[in-house]
């Protein structure tokens, strides 16, 4: 099955300056332009995506990810419908519990249940039927568009449950073949138990990515990445048999803002969990150089049908003027994309 590529950091500093990232992206033949609802981090997510939906073509456009936390699940439906009107057939909506957006406003992530709901409400406003908001009269979006409602999930009971109501699922649980089987059996049992054919459920990936020549520092951020997971779900380090052989993690978060994978400074927070085996980092992350993230991602993809990849940069990416003339986009593009594709056409 061809993989299609996704990225999720794009040059928000302003409406133009996204768009042209968003473009540049396009002539590089990058499928999706994805980007996270972060009210406090970012521009309007939704007004981002209209921008961007002016002035491409052929990309795909959509949420990595929305929350039903920050946004109701009536408004959520009614702008992705809109954006899906100036871009028809592509956009995507991709929900979650919520990670920093929430933090940052202060809030808490979504419970299962409230995802769960969530994301049935937005389904049926986007298949142009009622549901019932409590009000005088049943609630119906008007303009519906058929738009693709995934859920990024990594624990056991978002995956079982994503697969029971979404159309697809971003796996967000490393780069571990055991994590990864592991997520994908929890995925079809949440849809046979629903009734569903579990076949139908689409796939996707979420794998932070370390794009480095520099091999020590890869690791460091890698090992980063890891303690993000551990922080949030430690079980998963249980199935690889990695050990967490050093404080406590609730120790370690004081030192860390607003967590592992956030963290402002990736290299410092790496260097507090150095204690973690270099192992660790190859579990939850992907990285080196741009020949080492092709040869770990081919390997990754070949686990199942995966329909869409994201590789998530870690650092985030500087802005255009302040690289070395090889930016993320671009490098990935040029030297990770072609090899992987012709792996998987």
């Amino acid at each position: 099955m061809p993989v299609a590529f996704g990225l999720n950091r794009f040059d928000s500093r302003s409406v133009d300056r996204f768009v042209a990232d968003v473009q540049l992206a396009e002539e590089l033949g990058w499928d999706h332009a994805l980007i996270p609802d972060s009210q406090l981090r970012r521009r309007d997510t939704f007004v981002l995506l209209a921008a961007a939906a002016r002035e491409t073509t052929r990309i795909g456009l959509g949420t990595l990810l929305a929350n039903p936390m920050n946004r109701h699940p009536h408004v959520t439906a009614s702008s992705i419908a809109t954006v899906d009107e100036l871009a028809p057939g592509r956009t995507l909506l991709a929900m979650g519990v919520g990670d920093t957006a929430v933090r940052l406003s202060g809030l808490r992530p979504a419970r299962v249940s409230e995802l769960e709901d969530a994301t049935r409400v937005i389904r049926t406003l986007l298949a142009g039927e009622s549901v019932d908001a409590g009000a005088a009269q049943p609630a119906r979006l008007p303009f519906a568009r058929p738009v693709p409602v995934w859920i990024a999930a990594g624990g056991p009971r978002t995956l079982r449950m994503a697969g029971a109501v979404a159309e697809g699922v971003f796996l967000r649980v490393g780069a571990h073949e055991t994590n990864l089987r592991k997520a994908i059996d929890a995925i079809r049992a949440g849809a046979s138990d629903a009734g569903r054919d579990p076949a139908s459920v689409r796939l996707g990936l979420v794998l932070h990515t370390v794009l480095l020549d520099d091999a020590e520092r890869a690791l460091r951020i890698g090992k980063s990445m890891a303690a993000g997971y551990y922080e949030y779900s430690p079980t998963l380090f249980e199935a690889p048999g990695i050990a967490w052989d050093g404080p406590p993690v609730e120790e370690l978060k004081k030192q860390v803002f607003p967590d592992f994978h956030h963290a402002l400074d990736l290299d410092a927070s790496g260097a507090l969990v150095d204690f973690l085996p270099a192992e660790a980092a190859r579990a939850f992350s992907i990285g080196g150089t741009a020949q080492q993230v092709a040869d770990q991602l081919s390997e990754v993809l070949a686990f199942d049908d995966f329909e869409i990849v994201v590789p998530h940069p870690m650092p985030n990416p500087p802005v255009p003027e302040e690289s070395d003339g090889r930016t993320y986009m671009e490098r990935i593009a040029r030297e990770v994309m072609p090899a992987v594709k012709q792996a998987f056409a």
